[in-house]
């Protein structure tokens, strides 16, 4: 899906006057003010989520963006494919894991320590190639009417208990549970990793296609637990009230299952607009975009001193993963483990 986002002449004309206008259209027409080239960005976020800050983001900068909207980890083979020839300036994607792949593959700039400093050092690239922009835990989902939250299994290997076999959701197409999978890799080793899936298939669960419809499916009693991030939790809670029929629990027995992954970004090694990316990275950074996030999307920010939403469970009562996030970047080996086992 392709949206372009342009800041509109009207706004502006308005207040230059009679000769301002005029001045504005001879430089068109001349070729003086031309409209800058738009910034092309690579997105694996939803549209939902992120189109209304990238059009504060335009009307802001005047800065225009073609905006390109996909799967997290099909943006990035995508570039990987495109080469030197990829139109991509910016990759903004919602896992570590995918972000890290394309710095592997040597396809991000180096980005400035003015936008690396902005935020904690575990959240942002070791090689200073991709940085984090929001934060968000792995949950366990559950439904109310029929589970407790004490029911919910304390890790995640409590999923292939055999209690829960054709009671549990998943989405394994999706950017944040495949990066789940990395840690575990990383975690565990690639014999366990392979186990914890061949033991959930066994279990017969749903795929759904992202955590959005996990949500629903558990409220709906399509299954009973199901695997997400936090966030989703509340934005349901603020669109349907208490009355919303699923919760989710965060995992105490530590493991991948306590993942705190990120949403970030880097600058494509063959970007045309790098400094304009660069712009739209550090745009993702400032406090009231932080605040914006934490707000209307209930994700952590992670630039120190922007406060989480009251709702959500502050990152510091989490039990912290012993996880370096630069390590999620084999995505390519834990798809050809999803497909290999079947879950693709």
């Amino acid at each position: 899906m392709k949206t372009v986002f342009r800041t509109e002449w009207g706004p502006r004309l308005a207040v230059l006057g009679t000769i301002g206008v005029l001045a504005l259209a001879v430089a068109a027409s001349c070729g003086g003010e031309a409209e800058p080239d738009p910034l092309v960005v690579y997105c694996g976020r939803g549209e939902s989520l992120v189109g209304p800050v990238v059009a504060a983001f335009t009307e802001e900068t005047g800065i225009p963006v073609d905006i390109r909207y996909g799967g997290t980890a099909d943006l990035a083979a995508q570039i990987l494919e495109e080469g030197d020839q990829s139109p991509a300036d910016v990759y903004y994607g919602q896992d570590a894991g995918a972000l890290g792949q394309l710095a592997l593959e040597g396809r991000l700039a180096p980005l400035p320590a003015e936008i690396l400093d902005r935020v904690p050092t575990r959240f942002r690239d070791p090689g200073g190639r991709w940085v984090g922009t929001t934060g968000r835990a792995r949950v366990f989902v559950y439904n109310t009417e029929l589970l407790a939250p004490e029911d919910a299994p304390e890790d995640i290997w409590g999923f292939t208990e055999d209690r829960w076999r054709g009671r549990i959701g998943w989405a394994p197409t999706n950017g944040s549970f495949q990066a789940f999978v990395t840690a575990l890799r990383v975690l565990e080793g690639e014999d366990r990793a392979r186990e914890w899936l061949t033991g959930v298939l066994a279990n017969e669960p749903v795929a759904y296609s992202g955590n959005t419809a996990i949500y629903r499916a558990v409220a709906d009693g399509e299954v009973e637990l199901a695997l997400s991030n936090h966030y989703y939790l509340h934005r349901f809670l603020a669109q349907e009230g208490p009355g919303f029929t699923a919760r989710s629990v965060f995992p105490t027995g530590g493991g991948a299952g306590a993942l705190i992954n990120i949403s970030g970004g880097g600058v494509v090694d063959t970007a045309t607009n790098s400094a304009a990316a660069e712009q739209f990275l550090a745009y993702l950074l400032t406090e009231a975009v932080q605040e914006r996030f934490a707000r209307e999307t209930y994700e952590y920010p992670l630039v120190e001193g922007i406060p989480t939403d009251a709702s959500v469970t502050p990152m510091s009562e989490i039990a912290p993963l012993d996880l370096d996030l630069g390590d999620l970047e084999d995505l390519r080996g834990t798809l050809d483990l999803l497909r290999e086992v079947g879950a693709l």
